[in-house]
């Protein structure tokens, strides 16, 4: 049997909130992408990680639908919970390339680059209120990360991601490749208020990076078959 840890990655302040992930620290147990591909259709997550080498730091991120080469939340989360179990890192290499890992206290920060985080379309709204008030998902196709400036002169935004992709993830709670993505149009260190109540930090590094970190909890231990 397999163990899958299922977190809750960008939690808010008070431990609300948070995305959830799905965890297979036994990469091996399912070895083709596939199988992969399947467990996280089966699991309906907005990602599933797969890890393949805990010590290099290897990972492969597969939403219900599709591969996929970077993302915030399950990146944060697996750098997470490898602490939790003993054996943090310093970096974890999913497919688009090195990924640093630091940790600060309750946060976890991972660093990526605007270019890995293409597909998610920010669109800004005139107020909070309009935010929340769009249906979910809104009219229209394609990944959208509906944002308004809930305190500009802070950094503080208000967010909502819809990845409008047609299986059953219909709004993200947390998202941060699309914090990523709006940190880097914006050129600015933000305090991303998403979701019911997640919360995603970022600030921008040397040379075009960008450091995302949050909270993570462990909701629960899974045993797969």
């Amino acid at each position: 049997m397999t163990e899958l840890h299922v977190l809750r990655v960008f939690c808010g302040p008070a431990g609300d909130g948070g995305n959830p992930l799905g965890v297979v620290l036994d990469g091996s147990a399912f070895s083709g992408r596939d199988e992969r591909q399947a467990l996280a259709r089966e699991l309906g997550f907005s990602e599933t990680v797969f890890v393949d080498d805990a010590g290099r730091g290897a990972v492969d991120i597969y939403t219900p639908t599709a591969r996929l080469a970077f993302a915030g939340h399950p990146l944060v989360g697996t750098a997470w919970l490898l602490r939790h179990l003993g054996a943090p890192v310093d970096v974890l290499r999913p497919p688009a390339g090195d990924v640093a890992v630091r940790y600060d206290e309750e946060l976890t920060w991972v660093r990526g680059r605007a270019e890995w985080a293409t597909g998610r379309t920010p669109h800004q709204y005139a107020s909070v209120a309009e935010v929340d008030a769009l249906p979910a998902p809104p009219p229209g196709e394609g990944w959208l990360y509906a944002w308004a400036w809930a305190d500009e002169a802070a950094g503080r935004v208000r967010t909502r991601g819809f990845p409008r992709r047609g299986d059953n993830i219909v709004e993200d709670e947390a998202t941060g490749a699309a914090a990523l993505q709006l940190t880097h149009t914006l050129g600015r260190a933000l305090d991303v208020r998403q979701g019911r109540g997640s919360q995603i930090l970022t600030r921008p590094r040397d040379g075009g990076a960008i450091d995302v970190g949050g909270r993570v909890v462990l909701s629960d231990v899974r045993r797969l078959s």
